[in-house]
């Protein structure tokens, strides 16, 4: 089981939802309405969050890739 699918676990079913529309809106390239925000000190690494939640990513120019799930903590990022 990798990272993603253990945070996946850990998140209720409201959470899920959440970040089902988070994902397909980054998938679709539609970013208007998220929380978006570039990492400092890379140019192609992103985080988007929503209440509790972190996605962190990285856009290429022909794909992207999801880092990272996480709830917000010290560690996070």
């Amino acid at each position: 089981m990798d990272k993603i699918e253990k945070a996946l676990r850990k998140l209720n079913q409201e959470e899920r939802q959440k970040l089902k529309d988070i994902l397909n809106k980054i998938k679709t390239g539609n970013l208007t309405g998220l929380d978006l925000k570039k990492l400092q000190g890379r140019e192609d690494i992103f985080r988007v969050r929503k209440g509790k939640i972190r996605i962190i990513f990285c856009k290429k120019i022909n794909s992207i890739k999801i880092l990272s799930i996480e709830r917000r903590s010290d560690t996070t990022y």
